[in-house]
């Protein structure tokens, strides 16, 4: 083994700088988990490429040495789909980092994979032009990443998630072959390869270049926080917003314990005492929004709300968006660890899954902060629990094994927009049948025949899932026969 890694970093070394190869422990330890820190593992090898063609060389050499290969961004990842692999190559995009090309007569922007989410639209300001989706983390998380995950945000329920917002990508293969999937139209000729890219998890291709559709700031936004003394009556709520035919640019929940971190952590002005907070942000020309601000607050007033605010001006409106960008590290101050969720379910059912989630909660005598994209049923519950009790992460890991194998019963799916990776595997197996994963597979194999590109990620084996007990799902009955399918 010793002698095959020095054969390979040898190589490594005629391809890249040498300080472009990392595999000393102490240099390797960064690099050990994603967002996601329950899972950790230290690659072989980590390698920090500057230019497509290095990244071609070093797949070209991993394919002939069969060696697996796991790209990463920025590591904000929470679903472990950048573990690396202990005989592996880890394969950093880092230093991929330049806005390439800004086209505002034709709203295109042209980026590197390494570019921060957040950078772009900065660089697009003096254009009066922005990128849509915002992921929480996006003043640190990369484009590469979320076209990797399928990355959402606060405003994906008007604007759409990642997919609804690239129009090209270039990709290496694992053989080193550079492609160019879409195009600069409106419409590219052939099978849809762009959507099966977004959200494929780096186990396709390394994706090397992003052309992102930019939109025009909208004239004016404005922010509406509704109470509510239960988090019921607020799921009820937001069914009944979209319902009135507004669709908001953002739409977010936040129940009592989210509330009180977020407060305590960036003082947005959050009342504490509520059940639930709704945030609903209504963007576009002056006129619709003072329309559209007006029967949300009919609506909200009609639904149970004990208190509607307005935000007055933009600093207030940017400060309750900050309470709830804020809201995965607030928890985190709150508790030794959290383990966050993310599964998407019907409007219709956030009620009824909320209720449902709490009595999980008693039953494993563990707390929920619900956190969520309420306007789409992107729920993000965090599970507070310490890693240090003997016992506890595994109750945890079943407990949100439970919470999504719930989504999947009303008719939703166990992921939005952080993936599968390692956390949720064994859901797929709950998620689809044994011909669904087939093909998966079958799919993976056609653009990466030796399964280099991050192997056992997001699509289980049909051994792992009869292992798992969850085939029979297809064939009989399910957990929680007492909520209605959608």
């Amino acid at each position: 083994m010793a002698s095959d890694k020095n054969d390979l970093l040898n190589e490594l070394y005629r391809l890249l700088p040498r300080d472009s190869v990392l595999h000393e422990t102490e240099d390797l330890h960064p690099y050990e988990c994603d967002g996601l820190s329950a899972y950790r593992k230290l690659p072989l090898v980590v390698v920090l490429p500057e230019t497509v063609e290095q990244v071609q060389a070093i797949l070209r050499l991993c394919y002939a040495r069969e060696v697996p290969v796991v790209a990463r961004g920025a590591g904000t990842g929470l679903s472990g789909g950048a573990l690396p692999l202990e005989n592996g190559v880890l394969l950093s995009l880092a230093r991929f980092k330049h806005i390439l090309e800004i086209d505002p007569d034709n709203r295109l922007a042209r980026v590197q994979p390494g570019v921060r989410n957040l950078a772009i639209s900065q660089a697009c300001v003096e254009h009066n032009l922005y990128y849509a989706p915002d992921p929480s983390s996006q003043i640190a998380c990369t484009i590469g990443g979320n076209v990797a995950e399928n990355s959402g945000g606060v405003h994906c329920l008007k604007y759409g998630l990642t997919v609804h917002n690239i129009n090209q990508l270039k990709v290496v293969m694992m053989d080193g072959e550079l492609v160019t999937i879409g195009g600069g139209g409106l419409d590219s000729p052939g099978y849809d390869l762009l959507a099966l890219m977004t959200g494929s998890e780096g186990m396709l291709g390394v994706i090397v270049e992003v052309t992102v559709k930019l939109l025009p700031i909208p004239q004016r936004a404005q922010v509406v926080l509704a109470a509510f003394d239960d988090v019921e009556k607020a799921g009820a709520a937001v069914g009944d917003i979209i319902s009135a035919g507004v669709i908001p640019a953002g739409l977010e929940m936040m129940d009592g314990l989210a509330i009180k971190a977020a407060e305590d952590f960036v003082h947005a002005g959050y009342p504490v005492d509520a059940a639930a907070i709704l945030l609903c942000e209504i963007d576009g020309t002056n006129e619709d929004v003072s329309e559209h601000i007006l029967t949300v607050h009919d609506i909200l007033k009609k639904s149970g709300a004990i208190e509607i605010r307005t935000a007055k001006d933009e600093q207030e409106r940017l400060n309750f968006w900050k309470g709830r960008k804020a809201a995965f590290p607030a928890v985190g101050r709150i508790s030794p660890d959290y383990y966050c969720m993310d599964g998407t379910i019907p409007r219709k059912s956030l009620p009824q899954v909320l209720k449902a989630i709490a009595d999980m909660s008693a039953e494993y005598k563990l707390p929920v902060a619900n956190v969520f994209h309420a306007g789409d049923g992107n729920l993000h519950p965090l599970i507070l629990y310490d890693a240090n009790i003997p016992g506890e992460l595994q109750r945890t890991e079943e407990f949100g094994g439970k919470i999504l194998e719930l989504c999947v019963k009303v008719g939703g799916t166990i992921t939005g927009e952080h993936g599968v990776g390692m956390e949720k595997i064994n859901q797929m197996c709950v998620q689809f049948n044994s011909v669904e994963l087939q093909q998966f597979h079958a799919v993976k194999a056609a653009f990466d025949e030796k399964c280099l590109l991050n192997p056992g990620k997001a699509v289980p084996t049909l051994h792992r899932c009869a292992e798992f007990g969850a085939m029979h799902v297809h064939h009989g009955e399910m957990a929680f026969p007492d909520l209605e399918r959608f």
